[in-house]
């Protein structure tokens, strides 16, 4: 598969970028956890959210604890401890 210039700039820019666009996923997942309506929609959400932990290569283990534990608080300061500014 053949890319032009400018496609391999924009996944170069994609993977450089990736730990930041998985924070910002995160974010987004754990607001919208906070305003799930139903169990369904926060499995959803936590399918992903899980999909995005190990994006940023974080432990099978410390993930399954956070999914098993359906707090979007917990997720929020798992975030915030381990990906804070710094």
């Amino acid at each position: 598969m053949d890319r032009t210039p400018y496609q391999e700039n924009i996944i170069k820019r994609y993977y450089e970028n990736k730990p930041e666009i998985m924070l910002q996923k995160l974010s987004e997942l754990a607001t919208e956890l906070y305003l799930a309506e139903t169990p369904k929609k926060r499995a959803q959400l936590w399918k992903r959210a899980a999909l995005a932990l190990g994006n940023l290569n974080v432990a099978e283990a410390r993930i399954a604890a956070l999914v098993a534990k359906d707090d979007p608080a917990a997720l929020v300061t798992f975030i915030e401890q381990n990906f804070g500014k710094k």
